[in-house]
């Protein structure tokens, strides 16, 4: 088994901790957060757009808590650190991890400036160490399955792709504090957005054009997001909206809607077991899997690609690093 810390226990930090516990190829044995003595209180609060599960707390009782990354790299024999801080801290703490030769799960986005991941990547290389950037999307059966459509040519053809995602200003943990730092955490564009941005990349590579309208919000000059992308060699069009304008009560939406030939799809976290099948004469409902079992199958690939010693091929950084490119393409 490999040894891991968590650096950060806010609602992704929680998710990470529920998957490890679950992961028989990874140790928890460490959390850093500046508050330790609040991560039970954390654990009890619920906050974020997900619900995973709820950690065993004879397990939490048993992981030593560290208020400071120093020491925990100094007293505990680590092989990977799983980072799950704010943005404006991911360079910063991400550069230590890989410096002490420890392999790194960051949270995205990977770094609003480019160069600083530029940097990061460089200096995985030159320790030889992994780093993976957590973009879930990828691991979510649902858009598995709808990858899989495209790839089979299951229903022919993909000729429109929509899809949204849509929340309300986080208030929880340290988001209040964030609006005092406007722009600081990339808003809904870097923090939100970011998920579908990734995974059209992902499944259809880079757009010919994209057109693009945006809002400001609490958090950054766009939190609404409105963007069409244009395939010209396809003659396919995507259209990606979404924002966390709404009030912070507004329940937590995504899901996607594609037209190919054959057919035309469904899928929201609305109704998040199904995907909706329509032709001209008929609907059929067939089982979506659940998007949240994403976070686990996340980890648990990183969990093979540091037992292998293997780069990941899925979420490599240098595709992350084009990913914070077309998000920055979109203004």
């Amino acid at each position: 088994m490999k040894k891991v810390a968590i650096l950060g226990f806010g609602f992704m930090g929680m998710t990470h901790a529920e998957s490890i516990l679950k992961n028989s190829e990874l140790d928890l044995v460490a959390i850093i957060d500046k508050n330790p003595k609040a991560v039970e209180e954390k654990l009890l609060s619920g906050t974020g757009n997900f619900v995973t599960g709820k950690l065993a707390q004879e397990k939490l009782e048993q992981i030593k808590r560290y208020s400071s990354l120093n020491d925990c790299l100094e007293f505990e024999e680590l092989d990977a650190v799983h980072i799950c801080v704010h943005t404006d801290l991911h360079y910063e703490m991400t550069r230590k991890v890989l410096l002490h030769g420890k392999h790194v799960f960051l949270e995205k986005p990977f770094c609003l400036n480019l160069q600083q991941a530029e940097e990061l990547i460089r200096l995985a290389r030159e320790k030889d160490r992994i780093l993976m950037i957590g973009h879930v999307v990828r691991f979510m059966p649902p858009y598995q399955k709808l990858k899989e459509y495209i790839d089979n040519g299951t229903f022919g053809a993909l000729k429109f792709l929509s899809l949204s995602r849509f929340s309300g200003v986080p208030a929880w943990g340290e988001w209040m504090d964030r609006r005092t730092t406007y722009g600081s955490s990339g808003g809904a564009l870097f923090d939100l957005l970011i998920h579908d941005i990734d995974y059209v990349n992902y499944i259809l590579g880079l757009p010919g054009s994209i057109k693009c309208d945006y809002l400001p919000g609490l958090l950054s000059k766009h939190d609404y997001i409105s963007a069409l992308w244009s395939y010209f060699d396809k003659d396919l069009k995507v259209k990606i909206e979404g924002g966390n304008i709404f009030h912070s009560s507004f329940p937590f939406q995504a899901g996607y809607m594609a037209s190919f030939e054959q057919a035309s799809i469904q899928y929201s976290t609305m109704k998040g077991d199904i995907i909706q099948i329509a032709t001209d004469s008929s609907l059929e409902e067939v089982p979506s899997g659940l998007a949240g079992d994403g976070f686990y199958n996340e980890i648990a690939y990183f969990a093979q690609c540091i037992n292998q010693n293997r780069s990941p091929v899925e979420c490599m950084p240098e595709s992350s690093l084009q990913t914070i490119q077309l998000c920055y393409d979109h203004l």
